[in-house]
């Protein structure tokens, strides 16, 4: 080989380990610091007194929870209560994603609070009146009925996920629950 040829050689080398650098570079940026100084970009770029699309006048830093309410009748295991309220918690979250975006962005803010109350007595018209009255004050609301594989009939409804939205107006729905 001549000298030009090792030089060619040389810059090809420090050109692609360059660029394999970049991109390594650029992925750590966006799992790390750079994921988190875009999204507070974002969020600060917005006006903390902006109207919400809700009505619910909900800004980031607002107190917001998920409850999910349980029927006790049904007699469900630990794990299929477990099951349950996760298909609870998603269905809500993908409601308020379409719906209530900033209602979702202040429960995220604060945490994702989550609290699972029984409902001792009204069984699937009790479930559905608090679906009903959540509704009713603008709250994403869901009715989760069993795919009837394990321990409960198919079609039963063992859960409502109600919220994410303010403490307060949540509290309006299930106050009167106790804790699971």
């Amino acid at each position: 080989m001549d000298l030009n040829s090792v030089n060619m050689m040389g810059a090809l080398a420090s050109f692609v380990a360059g660029v394999i650098s970049g991109i390594a570079g650029y992925r750590i940026f966006l799992r790390g610091a750079g994921a988190s100084l875009m999204n507070s970009s974002a969020i600060s770029a917005k006006s903390p007194n902006a109207p919400s699309k809700t009505g619910l006048g909900v800004k980031m830093g607002d107190d917001c929870k998920l409850v999910i309410v349980v029927r006790t009748d049904l007699g469900m295991g630990k794990g299929k209560i477990a099951a349950q309220c996760s298909h609870a918690t998603l269905g809500c979250y993908k409601q308020a994603m379409k719906r209530y975006p900033e209602l979702l962005e202040a429960w995220e803010a604060a945490g994702q609070p989550k609290v699972v109350v029984k409902l001792d007595t009204g069984g699937e018209d009790g479930l559905e009146e608090l679906a009903a009255l959540a509704k009713s004050k603008r709250l994403p609301a869901k009715i989760i009925h069993d795919a009837g594989r394990t321990q409960i009939a198919s079609g039963s409804a063992t859960v409502v996920g109600i919220g994410p939205g303010p403490v307060d107006l949540v509290n309006q729905v299930t106050a009167h629950l106790k804790l699971l």
